[in-house]
């Protein structure tokens, strides 16, 4: 497929959102328009605000519940590409349908009225590739976390919310093909849909114009614009990120373990933002499913990196200091192999040092 360019259209979903707001950030720097949902004309304002001085190149529509049918026909009509964005992240209730449902809408409003449509991005997650493991493990594109499903099927709703997000995740990626014998276990077919987005595209490769890349994102850090206005409101890892290493009183002395011991690979948003842009304009990106991952880390080496910056930060309060020195990286379990990024998308990472600086310049900047 071609790749598209400036000045094309863009629709993004859930453009309110912490990753959302990167990518529109990122796609109108470069000269694209966007279109981008929201789930009320209120949810839109701030965003509108934020990015006045691109005027008639952000437009934004409501979309108030994308896992209704036909939610994203209207959007759909008349843009060059979608970054489909929007899903649910670690919340009560049921995250495995409205993750299937909006993926699964999003894609049949494309086939039925994106005549003009030539690629669609669909943020999926680095959830979706992992699986636990007992031993240091690098992960590639080919794997799948099979076994988060497995343990939803055993455990239902009683299943905790890490194990639903990360069912959620393969299962809207790439549908009941993959899991198919866990289906009458887990659900009312009849209520979801059959397909996820690899399995849509396969299902429907003669009728569509356009083709599907996915973005598998490890742990997302870094500065926030999208609207927060203390550090309760950040999102689900930006949150746990301001208070593992930025709060003392929730990075205290019960916490050290754990500090050095937890090791999961990460990303700064606004990288997950390029790469975005980039799997939207290159051709080769089509097809190709990309994980995101700029390498491993644990609580202990942002804690050290923050307490190493000079100037050091002006928050209200001290910096937690962990167990200073410990080097942990050595106990990740999962590694993800980036090289395709790298390959295709041309991404070079952030530091840890620069995601770190810049995270601390924003809390700064907002009186935290």
């Amino acid at each position: 497929m071609p790749a598209i360019q400036p000045p094309s259209k863009v629709l993004v979903s859930g453009a309110n959102g912490y990753i959302a707001m990167w990518v529109i950030r990122d796609l109108l720097e470069h000269g694209y328009s966007v279109r981008g949902t929201v789930r009320s004309a209120q949810k839109g304002e701030y965003i509108s605000k934020y990015f006045a001085e691109y005027g008639s190149k952000l437009e934004l529509v409501v979309v108030e519940d994308i896992t209704k049918e036909g939610a994203f026909d209207e959007a759909v009509n008349g843009v060059d590409a979608i970054a489909h964005i929007a899903s649910p992240v670690y919340t009560t209730g049921d995250m495995v349908g409205p993750a299937v449902k909006g993926t699964i809408g999003i894609l049949q409003s494309a086939l039925r009225y994106g005549q003009s449509i030539k690629r669609i991005v669909y943020t999926s997650s680095g959830s979706a590739v992992i699986r636990e493991v007992d031993q240091p493990t690098t992960f590639t594109e080919e794997d799948w976390n099979l076994k988060a499903v497995d343990a939803f099927k055993e455990q239902g709703e009683n299943a905790s919310n890490i194990v639903k997000y990360r069912s959620s995740k393969v299962l809207a990626e790439q549908g009941w093909s993959l899991v198919h014998r866990y289906v009458l276990v887990l659900f009312d077919v009849s209520s979801l849909p059959r397909l996820g987005a690899w399995s849509f595209v396969k299902e429907h490769h003669h009728e569509i114009s356009w083709d599907l890349t996915v973005v598998n994102p490890t742990f997302v850090f870094g500065p926030a614009i999208h609207e927060v206005a203390n550090p309760t409101s950040l999102n689900f890892s930006a949150r746990l990120f301001y208070n593992h290493v930025a709060d003392p009183a929730k990075s205290d002395e019960v916490a050290k373990q754990s500090l050095s011991n937890t090791v999961y690979t990460w990303i700064d948003v606004r990288d997950l933002g390029e790469a975005h842009r980039r799997a939207l304009e290159t051709p080769e990106a089509g097809g190709e499913r990309i994980i995101a991952s700029a390498g491993p880390w644990s609580w202990q080496n942002f804690i050290d990196t923050v307490n190493s910056l000079d100037p050091p930060p002006r928050l209200s309060k001290p910096l937690p200091k962990g167990n200073p020195g410990v080097d942990s990286q050595h106990s990740c379990m999962h590694y993800f192999d980036n090289t395709k990024s790298q390959r295709i998308l041309g991404m070079k990472y952030r530091s840890m040092a620069e995601m770190t600086r810049d995270t601390f310049a924003d809390y700064e900047a907002r009186g935290w």
